[in-house]
């Protein structure tokens, strides 16, 4: 059978540690339990960041080809606008 959990062992500062344990009885959550939905949400934080940063890499590529004002104009299929904005 496949284990579904690893034991993962990690150092805080004892400041860290106590505020982390404070939160975990806040939201009435184990320890391990906080560290997963705290993970989750870095995870979805850096690939939000990952797809904005793209979605400005293409809105600054497409403006340096002039295919801004185009595409707003008219989205199609490839072929139906320059090939320089595609």
């Amino acid at each position: 059978m496949k284990r579904r959990r690893v034991a993962m062992t990690i150092s805080l500062p004892p400041e860290i540690a106590r505020e982390y344990e404070k939160i975990a009885q806040k939201e009435s959550k184990n320890k391990s339990s906080l560290f997963r939905d705290m993970f989750r949400l870095y995870k979805e934080k850096a690939l939000e960041e990952e797809f904005l940063g793209l979605q400005r890499y293409g809105s600054k590529l497409a403006r340096s080809r002039a295919c801004y004002r185009e595409r707003r104009r008219k989205i199609g299929f490839r072929g139906t606008m320059s090939e320089g904005c595609l």
